[in-house]
């Protein structure tokens, strides 16, 4: 297919920073999108893959949000409202209350950050440490937690992190499961560092982690890894955060990663697809004693975002009111995994990585993976890569992608990844 656009590109060379990056690897213009579709300026369509980073679990235009929103607009609803109470903050909140927070049990409250992820997670360790008085917060070997120098410290990344340029301390980082190989027991030996008074950690103020790492390769932790964490982090008079700005609102099975586990985190950190529609919106939530806050204490000019309520609201009350999505989720996932061991089985030495809708595959090689999905792209797929090198060919498909699209998609990257395969041998 072409991807030829009329647009003139020029003007993003010549005026967009450098810092720019998915666009280098989806070099044309987009102008319009709906469900997981996207065209270009010159009419080519592209299924989405990638959904903005899982910003988009929903997809591009819900009908219902745009009717909402478009509503709340037109009858001069309020655009924004510092944190002052507006009617869209409290049907959010009571929804949010009713459909999250009460079916299971928690009386977490909403703490409205920055816009962005790495807002809600600046706010959790700030908290942490206050709360505690203490200063080291425990971080984990791949992950990713934002950009911003707070958040940048609990990145693992070299790269990410090379660009702080300054310091980044108070944190220590410890293997997460899997991380040393699979016969290394790395909550064994968290637990004997942190029991050995010479081991140099000194006491953290909090443990922070995610279930599934979406930057750093979709390695997804077991139930009694992240149980032993949790036991552990109470040990020591740590807090537990759980970092579920990618990994939740369904990407990983249901809304938060940890449903199902026996575990109660402190803190949860959340962001990416919580408005339903892609609008900045991130919030932490904070169990009710922790919640010290001064007046002001921890603010910012876009902490809440009043049209994110309208529509976050419209999709916990669409997808969240039963069991229903969360079984198409499942039924999404299972396709999913076949189609990744397909794929594994044409790439030597290739395997599975993380869980629900939230799977790629580890080809091995950056190289190749970035090569597989510029095929795809090259195809109509939308799709990029995760982990340290890049190696792993990273699923991101909006949650709500009509299963023959879905399918339809995952056999456009089987045939990118046996082409690659096919020429990578030809030329050795």
């Amino acid at each position: 297919m072409t991807t030829e656009t009329s647009a003139d590109k020029t003007i993003f060379e010549r005026r967009e920073s450098n810092v720019r990056s998915y666009c280098r690897s989806f070099d044309v213009v987009f102008n319009r999108a709906t469900g997981s579709t996207l065209f270009d300026d010159a009419g080519n369509s592209y299924t989405d893959f990638l959904s903005g980073c899982s910003s988009l679990n929903y997809g591009h235009n819900d009908p219902d949000m745009k009717a909402a929103l478009v509503a709340h607009i037109a009858d001069d609803g309020i655009a924004h409202a510092l944190d002052m109470y507006t009617s869209p903050k409290a049907e959010f909140l009571e929804t949010f209350e009713r459909l999250v927070l009460a079916p299971r049990g928690m009386d977490h409250k909403v703490m409205m950050t920055g816009p962005t992820g790495t807002n809600a997670v600046e706010a959790a360790i700030k908290l942490a440490r206050k709360v505690t008085g203490r200063t080291n917060v425990i971080s984990f070997t791949n992950g990713f937690h934002g950009m911003t120098l707070g958040a940048l410290s609990l990145t693992g990344h070299s790269g990410k992190r090379g660009g702080a340029g300054v310091p980044l301390s108070g944190v220590t980082h410890l293997p997460y499961e899997g991380s040393l190989g699979e016969d290394v027991d790395t909550l064994a030996m968290a637990e004997a560092m942190l029991g050995n008074g010479s081991s140099g950690i000194d006491a953290p103020a909090a443990f922070i982690l995610e279930l599934v790492q979406g930057e750093g390769g979709l390695t997804a932790v077991s139930r009694e890894w992240v149980e032993g964490i949790a036991r552990l982090a109470k040990a020591h008079g740590a807090k537990l955060i759980i970092d579920d700005i990618q990994a939740g609102v369904g990407r990983a099975g249901s809304f938060f990663s940890f449903d199902g586990m026996d575990i109660e985190p402190d803190m949860i950190a959340m962001a990416k697809s919580l408005s339903g529609f892609g609008l900045p919106f991130a919030l932490t939530l904070i169990k009710p004693e922790l919640d010290v806050w001064k007046p002001a204490e921890h603010n910012g000019t876009f902490r809440g975002n009043t049209h994110a309520f309208v529509t976050a609201k419209v999709a916990l009350e669409k997808f969240w009111s039963d069991d229903a999505f969360k079984t198409e989720i499942a039924d999404k996932a299972a396709v999913l995994t076949d189609c990744l061991q397909g794929i594994a089985n044409i790439v030597p030495g290739a395997r599975l990585k993380g869980r629900g809708m939230m799977q790629g595959v580890d080809v091995g090689s950056g190289d190749l993976a970035g090569a597989i999905c510029a095929e795809a792209f090259a195809r109509g797929l939308v799709i990029e890569t995760s982990g340290a090198d890049d190696e792993v060919v990273k699923v991101l498909a909006p949650l709500t992608t009509p299963m023959d699209q879905f399918k339809a998609g995952l056999d456009t990257l089987t045939d990118a990844a046996r082409n690659c395969v096919e020429t990578k041998i030809a030329a050795e």
